[in-house]
């Protein structure tokens, strides 16, 4: 099974068709089901524009510089895998994640519900050129954006718009989302006693949101909530520095380097100051 996952010399053709078939796939059924489940129940309306900038304290915008950067970098090792060359990489790889993101820009644009966000056209391009520029000046990726995820109580007061469940919440609950950017140490440090492994990452994170923008107070029954933003520090591991000759090993590092571990972590807010976490999540 290992050599399945061992990346290829030379160009497989057989290993790019697959590449550009299971994508083309994924992306056609993705698009299908936002179609349907997302979509569906709202009228049509002509292409517009809308300016979502000021919501969610701009949390959605960090994740869609995420995801575009992930999928970049996925579908670049994918080609990888199938031999094709670090041009070809880069070119037809990297570019997965903001052609897949500008897709479902363009159904939100038609949408009357929502709109195509101008922001979310940069976030998307920034996760790319992210990925994109650190292969061209480093042929490696020295800082990659990462996620982590805690419950808040915030889901419970609009569990329709913030998720009902747990699986729900992960993708909805901005208010326990956090959206990191981990440094690979030893990278930069090269001449250094540093583990290779071991990173340093900065993360943002906000809560007290009910609504994208103005007042949570309609959604209240209890207490007043007050929107904040927090600012974090703290360490991490770089799962791909693993040393191992598995290549399934490596695939599954590089799947799950998305995540930030939870780990010692210092937190300032403008409400609470500095405080520290012996582990955050």
């Amino acid at each position: 099974m290992d050599s399945f996952f061992k990346p290829s010399d030379t160009l497989n053709n057989k290993r790019k068709k697959a590449v550009f078939v299971s994508e083309a796939a994924f992306s056609a059924i993705t698009l299908v089901g936002l179609n349907q489940l997302w979509y569906a129940d709202y009228p049509r309306s002509k292409f517009h524009f809308i300016n979502d900038n000021q919501e969610w304290l701009q949390m959605d915008k960090l994740g869609h510089l995420f995801s575009s950067y992930h999928l970049g970098r996925l579908g670049s090792e994918m080609l990888q895998w199938s031999g094709a060359t670090p041009k070809k990489q880069l070119l037809y790889g990297a570019g997965l994640g903001f052609a897949f993101l500008t897709a479902v820009e363009v159904l939100d644009g038609f949408s009357s519900e929502w709109g195509a966000s101008s922001g979310d056209v940069i976030a998307n391009a920034t996760g790319t050129a992210l990925y994109v520029s650190q292969q061209l000046l480093w042929k490696e990726q020295r800082i990659t954006p990462k996620f982590s995820f805690h419950n808040t109580r915030f889901a419970n007061y609009r569990p329709e718009v913030l998720g009902a469940s747990f699986s729900e919440q992960i993708l909805k609950d901005y208010n326990g989302q956090t959206y990191w950017l981990s440094a690979n140490l030893k990278s930069f440090f090269r001449d250094s006693k540093i583990p290779k492994i071991l990173n340093i990452a900065v993360g943002y994170g906000a809560d007290g949101m009910l609504t994208g923008k103005g007042e949570n107070s309609p959604f209240l029954t209890e207490e007043n909530l007050v929107k904040s933003r927090q600012f974090y520090l703290s360490l991490d591991v770089d799962l791909t520095k693993i040393d191992t000759k598995s290549h399934f090993l490596k695939t599954f590092f590089s799947v799950f380097s998305v995540l930030k571990i939870p780990a010692p972590t210092l937190e300032y807010s403008g409400r609470e100051g500095l405080k520290a976490h012996l582990l955050y999540f």
